[in-house]
């Protein structure tokens, strides 16, 4: 991933004190995403992503994990599945809110210049205890908020050996979870975007790539074999195409 660009959200790096054992995952304040959000340029900004994703599951544990996805999507939102992907509207409305939640957090974050398009990646643990990854595309809307169009997730294979048990008494001090934000550079006005090489992974299949309106973000995904899920994309920084995230998933038991 290009460091370069990075943007580094400490602002909304979060940590944690537990007595006994791991702590549930907790955001930053309203109040710090606020001053985040406040101080950062332009219209590009990965913080509204983050404080979004931490809304969305927050609603998740709130009001249901279903009802939340559906409440955060945007229309024609597509979830991408164990068989390959389906409309998010039906698929929701034919499942009940599990009793607990998948819980997950943004890990990075790359958006277009104008910040129309961005997308996330991150990490989740379901109720069962499995980890993974996940990729979620995120439109703004026209109010400025930002609705998700495409979710992706799949576990870890294999799966990660279990955390150490800890004693009462034992104070365990969590990793400081820093989001990274990738902003594309913005284009010269009245100087078009160069296309990608014809070495990237979205010119193997231009007519299923997608795109932000200014071009600075281009992404696509497709479904491999039975199972296999494949996302990837890139944006324009500094002259060149660099590709931000690019991941094949496999599928959880429900999905």
């Amino acid at each position: 991933m290009k460091t370069a660009a990075s943007l580094t959200l400490l602002a909304i790096a979060t940590f944690a004190l537990a007595a006994c054992g791991p702590s549930r995952p907790r955001g930053p304040s309203d109040t710090v995403i606020a001053r985040a959000l406040k101080t950062a340029p332009g219209a590009a900004q990965p913080s509204a992503i983050v404080k979004t994703e931490i809304a969305f599951a927050r609603a998740a544990r709130e009001e249901g994990q279903w009802t939340a996805h559906g409440n955060f999507a945007a229309p024609g939102a597509v979830i991408h599945g164990r068989s390959g992907p389906v409309a998010a509207e039906a698929l929701f409305a034919s499942l009940s809110d599990p009793a607990e939640p998948v819980q997950w957090g943004p890990r990075a974050v790359v958006m277009s210049c104008d910040g129309a398009l961005a997308i996330s990646q991150g990490r989740f643990r379901n109720p069962q205890g499995l980890v993974g990854n996940y990729v979620t595309v995120w439109e703004r809307q026209a109010d400025g908020t930002y609705l998700w169009v495409y979710d992706v997730a799949g576990p870890d294979v294999p799966q990660p050996p279990p955390r150490p048990q800890f004693e009462d008494g034992d104070i365990v001090v969590t990793a400081i979870d820093a989001v990274e934000g990738l902003v594309a550079t913005c284009p010269r006005p009245g100087s078009p975007v160069p296309p990608p090489p014809s070495a990237s992974p979205l010119a193997e299949r231009p007519g299923d790539v997608r795109q932000s309106p200014d071009s600075t973000l281009r992404w696509r995904f497709e479904h491999r074999g039975t199972d296999a899920k494949y996302v990837v994309a890139e944006y324009h920084y500094e002259g060149a195409w660099v590709t931000a995230i690019e991941e094949s998933l496999a599928s959880t038991p429900e999905g």
